[in-house]
Formats: structure tokens, sequence, C-alpha cells
């Protein structure tokens, strides 16, 4: 079954463009799902570079003339190298062929970010163009569901489908939004699968770090400190590790697209924290996996920490979709007030204040710092692409 993604458009716009179209994202959000879609009907080489014999087959037409190497991948209008990230040499390979100006269009997909793929290659600077696909979006896990439509106006579907709203919000809390989680049957099977050493293949392929298991303490650690402020010095004592240890493995996994790291928002170091910073999942069902933990929303003690990551994941999908042209921080004064999402975009600030069974906002004092109202985000809407936009 295919959901539409939102990213769909933007790819469809940009195959038309001779540059590299690199898609990143972390492993099996659908990167490859996306563009065999967005390519029925036009004729295309695909090359995994996780296969062997495709890994192969693409190392030897790099080493023949352009030219030659696009006869014996069969002429296509399109070369997808899937898993572009297992072979340094991919950057400057694909160089060597748009330099060419070969008559291909040649697209990269890669579950690490581009300073992982081009770790040893000459950069593909100007001649790239980024697409960044995410796990599914609160509205894109709607989809499958026969009663959605996305004509509804937000009023109509909060209104008529109340129920089946606060269900679907339930499952991806628990389960996330991977598209087998979503649309398969044995979700926990699935993502207790996803984070072993799959999930993880990247750093471990790459000979980046050498103990996996230490890496899967880490993330446990950070699954349990989630809307909390994170300590290097407590993490680097905990797993009995230099704290620049650290800090390379928190790299890692962000470049990887497993961890959001939010960062202290500050204008006045003085009277607010600046140095300080939270880390979250882009998927709250990676997070739960993590712990073992999938019991239902109503038995969870950890249900508002939940809930925060659930919500800066959903705005942090919505940017990258949009290019990463916002800036998505946290906010907390010296005195102890706090903001759980401050959004900047130029000179414009948004704030929003994460309570899973809603209330009033007593955030005066960002607001009368910063001349910008505290919105609420409760689960009674869970709507955040509407938001994003505003």
């Amino acid at each position: 079954m295919y959901i539409t993604r939102l990213a769909e458009e933007t790819v469809k716009i940009k195959l038309s463009s001779k540059k590299v179209l690199i898609v990143l994202g972390a492993r099996q959000v659908g990167k490859t799902t996306l563009v065999k879609h967005c390519l029925t009907n036009r004729t295309s080489t695909f090359l995994n570079l996780d296969i062997d014999v495709d890994r192969q087959k693409f190392i030897s037409a790099s080493k023949i003339p352009p030219r030659e190497a696009l006869k014996i991948l069969g002429d296509p209008e399109f070369i997808v190298i899937d898993e572009a990230q297992r072979l340094p040499d991919t950057g400057r390979i694909v160089k060597g062929w748009y330099d060419s100006d070969l008559p291909v269009k040649i697209i990269l997909l890669g579950s690490s970010s581009l300073d992982i793929l081009n770790q040893s290659a000459e950069s593909l600077t100007g001649r790239n163009e980024k697409v960044f696909l995410t796990p599914f979006t609160y509205e894109e896990a709607l989809a499958p569901q026969g009663w959605y439509a996305e004509t509804l106006s937000r009023d109509r579907l909060l209104e008529d489908y109340k129920e089946q709203i606060a269900a679907t919000l339930e499952s991806t809390l628990i389960y996330g939004g991977y598209p087998e989680a979503v649309l398969g049957g044995s979700k926990q099977e699935y993502l207790t699968n996803l984070v072993g050493d799959y999930l993880l293949k990247d750093i471990m392929q790459l000979a980046l770090v050498k103990t996996p298991d230490l890496v899967k303490r880490l993330l446990s650690l950070l699954a349990l400190q989630i809307g909390s402020l994170v300590s290097i010095n407590e993490l680097a004592t905990a797993l009995a590790i230099s704290r620049e240890t650290v800090e390379r493995y928190l790299d890692l996994l962000e470049e990887t697209y497993v961890i959001i790291r939010l960062p202290a928002f500050s204008t006045n170091p003085r009277k607010e924290i600046s140095k300080s910073q939270k880390i979250f999942f882009w998927d709250t069902g990676v997070r739960n996996a993590l712990l073992g933990d999938f019991a239902p929303v109503q038995s969870r003690t950890d249900i508002g920490a939940l809930w925060e990551n659930w919500v800066v994941a959903e705005f942090a999908k919505y940017n990258a979709l949009h290019g990463g042209l916002k800036k998505l921080f946290f906010w907390r004064s010296r005195g102890g007030s706090e903001v759980d999402l401050v959004i900047t975009e130029n000179e414009k600030i948004t704030a929003f204040e994460v309570k899973w069974q809603g209330g009033k906002s007593n955030k005066a004092a960002f607001g009368k710092e910063y001349k910008a109202a505290v919105e609420i985000i409760n689960k009674s809407d869970p709507f955040i692409g509407y938001r994003f936009e505003k």
C-alpha cells in the first residue's frame, strides 16, 4: 500500500533539474518506495550499495569512461544509488559523472547525512539538491484510514472524528511513524528488530563505533531523559567513557537521524540558560522500543515526556520537509521559568507549551521578554502542520 508522502511533490519537481538529487533520511522511512513511485513509467536503473553485486557493478562502472558506464547501466533516464553512504567514494564517482554532462539524472538515497556520505570524497556542493524524508507525520499516518480525507478542514476532523483521531494519536505515540509500524501488523516485533543492530548499521559499517553495546546503553539513557536537560558529564560517568566520546556518539546518532538535539534559546545569558540541551528521538516508537515499553497511554507514567517528544519530533519533521529554514529551541530562565519549544525564523519567534491534558499557560516571563505569546499544545488537537506553517 503506497501512502502519498508530503515530500512527493518536492521530489517530482526536482526530477526535472539536472542537479544530483539526494534523498536523505533514516533507514526504512520509505526513501526507496517514494522514489520508485515518482519514477513510475520512467526508465531507471537502481543500484543498492548494501547488495554486493550492485556495489561491484557500481565500482566497475566507475573505472571506465562515463558514457560507456552509462551504456553498461542500460542508458536509463535515471540512475538511483540506494544506501549511497555504504561506499566512501560515491560522491567522487557521481561528481565525475555529473561533470561529464551525461544525459541522465542521478539520485542518491542515503541514511546518513551528507557529511558522512562524502567523508572521503570531493564535495557535491553546487551540484546537488537535497530532500529530507522523515518517518510519517501524524497526517501521513492518518492517510490509510478510510474515514480520513485531506479535503476536510481541521475543525471538521476534530469535531466529527474525535475518537479516531485520539486512537491514531495514541498508536503513533506508542509505535511511532515508521511506515512498517503504521501499516504492518507486528508492530512491537518490527520495532524491537529495528532498534537492534539495524538502526545503527551505518555507524557500524563505517567502523566509527567499535562497541555497539555502549551506543545502545547511551540510547537507553537518553530514552529515559527525554524532556529533561541532558548532562554530557553525567552520561560519560554512567557509561565510564570520556566526555569527548559521548559527544562523538551523539554527533553520529544525530547524523544518522536517530536523535534530535534541542539547544537552549537565549539572548541574555545572564538571565537565561544558554549552553544546555535536550535530546529527543525522531520517532517515539524507537524510543519506546529501546526501553522495551509499549504500555498503552492510559497506564504510562512518562506520558508527559512522551507527548513532548512526539510534538517536538512533529515540528522537526515539518521543518525538515520544508528545507530546515526554522530553528528549534527550548527556553529556560535562571529563575526556573521554562518554555518547551521555541521556533525562530529570521526575526519571528513562536513559542509552545506542551501539555498532555491541556490547561492554561503561565509563561508570562517569556512573553514579557520576547513579546511572543506562548500557545498550548495538548492531545485534543494533534495537528501540528498548520501550526508550523502559521
